[in-house]
């Protein structure tokens, strides 16, 4: 019997704080049954200023704890309690330390049959591990340390099994930015290389992922995580440190490559939900975006790219009706806005959706809430039990008991009907926590009295008729999770961002290369990652909408120089620049005179298009009627009307031409041809007179009355009269 077990060493009075303290670091087999030997490992450090001489660690095993409340309240009990904490067993278990300096630590090993706990009826058992000895000032052995777990007893298969469903979160922060490659191929830009070490060996999410491929799990996927990966995989650049910097190469593509295979591999044929794309802030939304024209209508586009997203990268099928608000805290408005998009399926919290106490135990997760909407409440003492510091395997011991006893009370709870619990972790465990988690599912799997279920079947079970399913009201929903919310000015600025795009994409022949990228960069603006960073989330938002602004004015008009008009018309050239890599059209530019009466244009405005990289430029005929300066402003418009870009004033210096002026002008001409005529006629008449005195002089021969005969060396001419 385990009375006879019990050893009872003189004084046992605790002081106001214990000088030792005992850490947990193994607790195997953490549900055994009569045939194992129960193994304690640990460490017990010597905090107080005096040696502890004679020492020994030793076990204190029961009484059985009553339900739930009494396991919280054992864990979180301080202190050694005389009469309260169970005698410690046979000294014979004990492990003996001759002396235990101050501040040095000791490690410790007991290890006891299971049959000499002499534990009886199924149950979860207290488990007091304390240190016990003397020190010069105490000369009396007393206990001088104790920590509590816990001993989940149920050696036989149970009448009853319940159904435990683990939700398996792969969600991340936002990484990516709107910015592209000015290449065909969009390079996309990171924010930083961090996502890298959280995919590495070791890191938080291939921790996540080695470890959910031998679990029985449901992997929840926030697909925009899916996406940044696979970006890697393709080449990628990231932001350089210097703000004046170009972007650099990125250098862990191999180990995304590693990440997605390990993980494609690790999820086929395990039940995969798919969360809207970038896992947006569902109660954010309803709170403080519903009333931002256009913030709703996001939902349904990232929730069918989701589903796209995980089949496309993944090659698994994923359910898209779950939706997750963060920590599972719901009012009327976040249910209304987390079904908007298709979902009939929320995953709440039993903190929020909170029973009566009627019923007299834990009913089952599944609560239809009207409107063909199911709550999935998770089990909130379950679902928070890794969320401290697991990096110690003290806390670690402590966390995985504590979880196994729970879900045993849970199993032992109400009749014979077995029932249907979910857990829902936080959204993004360490790696230390995930190796907790991963190990109090193991020690399910060993357990006798659960058994493994998907979120769909807890989701599809049938309900406790009795259980609560009223949704708590507005007033309820926990102020430090309305603290870190979106405000409205975050939705305002994303419709700023989305109708920046709307009017940016219609001028374009390759749309989609704008759109998709932005599209999901808007996504990711409100996603639940900025909880709890709101200048981060802010400074984000004011890139994209920057970035996308600094895209449009790459298609503007060209800056012109001022003009001279002379004359009643002439044409006036303004020029379009497109610096983009794709052609733009559906573009319309138009000139405007701000005095129609002295300068007007036969054609105000042309049709416009211009190839990628090239700029075009457009002629307008106008005319004057009056001289003087004009003002000329030239703009671009969309087919539809709206205005594109930044205007461009340029001043046109018009000259009018009058009638007298003609006139003078005429007779000017008119004198000139007469005195050219006049001119003409006299420098004839001066040629003229020229000629008939050549023909009037005497002849150069000599003149003789009778022949002549002429001789000389050869020649001879005969002239007759």
């Amino acid at each position: 019997m385990l009375a006879a077990l019990i050893y009872a060493p003189a004084p046992v009075a605790q002081a106001a704080e214990s000088p030792v303290d005992v850490q947990l670091t193994e607790v195997s087999p953490s549900a055994p049954v009569k045939t194992d030997t129960l193994t304690i490992q640990g460490t017990v450090v010597n905090n107080g200023r005096e040696t502890i001489k004679g020492a020994h660690v030793g076990l204190r095993v029961g009484p059985m704890v009553g339900d739930r409340s009494a396991i919280d309240e054992v864990a979180d009990r301080k202190g050694f309690r005389p009469g309260v904490d169970p005698g410690e067993i046979d000294q014979a278990f004990a492990a003996k330390i001759d002396t235990l300096p101050s501040k040095v630590g000791q490690p410790f090993t007991i290890k006891v049959p299971v049959n000499k706990l002499d534990l009886g009826a199924d149950g979860v058992y207290q488990l007091g591990v304390s240190v016990s000895g003397k020190t010069d000032s105490r000369p009396s052995e007393q206990v001088l340390g104790i920590q509590r777990t816990f001993l989940p007893w149920q050696p036989d298969p149970a009448a009853k099994r319940s159904s435990l469903t683990y939700v398996w979160p792969l969600i991340s922060t936002t990484r990516l930015t709107a910015e592209t490659g000015s290449d065909e191929v969009q390079t996309p830009v990171f924010m930083d290389d961090s996502l890298a070490e959280e995919l590495r060996p070791g890191g938080r999410l291939e921790r996540m992922v080695s470890l959910g491929k031998d679990l029985p799990v449901t992997w929840v996927i926030d697909p925009d995580l899916l996406a940044t990966v696979d970006a890697m995989t393709k080449g990628y650049r990231v932001r350089s440190p210097d703000p004046d910097g170009k972007p650099v190469q990125g250098r862990n593509k191999a180990v995304a490559e590693q990440w997605l295979s390990s993980l494609e591999n690790a999820v086929q044929g395990k039940k995969v939900v798919a969360l809207p794309f970038a896992d947006p802030d569902i109660a954010s939304l309803a709170h403080h975006g519903k009333d931002v024209s256009g913030t709703l209508g996001q939902l349904r586009p990232a929730t069918d790219k989701a589903k796209q997203a995980v089949e496309t990268v993944l090659h698994v099928n994923a359910s898209t009706a779950f939706s997750w608000p963060v920590d599972g805290a719901i009012d009327p408005s976040i249910v209304n806005v987390a079904t908007s998009a298709g979902a009939h399926n929320v995953l709440t919290r039993s903190d929020s959706l909170q029973e009566t106490g009627a019923l007299g135990y834990t009913p089952s997760a599944a609560r239809p809430i009207g409107a063909g909407t199911t709550a999935v409440v998770a089990d909130a003492s379950l679902s928070t039990a890794f969320e401290g510091d697991m990096a110690s395997a003290g806390n670690s011991t402590l966390a995985v008991q504590r979880f196994l006893a729970h879900s045993l009370a849970l199993n032992l709870q109400g009749g014979d009907e077995p029932r249907s619990y979910v857990v829902a972790p936080q959204r993004r465990p360490s790696a230390s926590q995930a190796d907790s988690m991963a190990l109090a599912l193991r020690g399910l799997q060993a357990a006798r009295w659960s058994q493994p279920s998907d979120l769909e079947a807890a989701a599809a079970a049938k309900p406790d008729p009795g259980a609560a399913t009223q949704v708590p009201g507005a007033g309820q929903y926990p102020e430090a999770l309305s603290k870190q919310e979106l405000p409205v000015s975050a939705f305002e600025k994303i419709r700023t961002t989305q109708n920046t795009l709307d009017h940016f994409k219609v001028i374009l022949t390759a749309p989609d290369r704008v759109e998709i990228p932005f599209g999901n960069t808007i996504n990711r603006e409100m996603s639940t990652s900025w909880r709890g960073r709101p200048e981060e989330a802010d400074r984000y938002r004011d890139e994209v909408q920057s970035y996308l602004v600094g895209l449009t004015d790459k298609v503007k008009v060209v800056p012109k120089s001022d003009a001279t008009l002379s004359g009643h018309s002439a044409t006036i050239p303004v020029s379009v620049q497109n610096s983009l890599v794709q052609d733009v059209h559906n573009l319309v530019l138009r000139v405007k005179s701000d005095n129609p009466t002295r300068l007007m244009f036969s054609e105000s405005e042309q049709e416009v298009t211009v190839q990628g990289g090239h700029s075009q430029t457009v002629k307008f005929t106008a005319n004057a009627t009056a001289s003087g300066p004009v003002q000329v402003t030239a703009r671009l418009f969309t087919k539809d009307g709206v205005p594109y870009g930044k205007e461009r004033k340029f001043t046109v210096e018009a000259t009018e031409i009058t009638p007298t002026v003609m006139l003078v002008i005429a007779g000017g001409v008119l004198l000139l041809v007469l005195a050219g005529i006049k001119m003409y006629a006299s420098r004839k008449r001066v040629a003229a007179r020229a000629a008939a005195e050549e023909s009037t002089q005497p002849s150069d021969e000599t003149t003789d009355t009778g022949p002549q005969s002429t001789e000389g060396s050869g020649t001879g001419e005969t002239v007759d009269r």
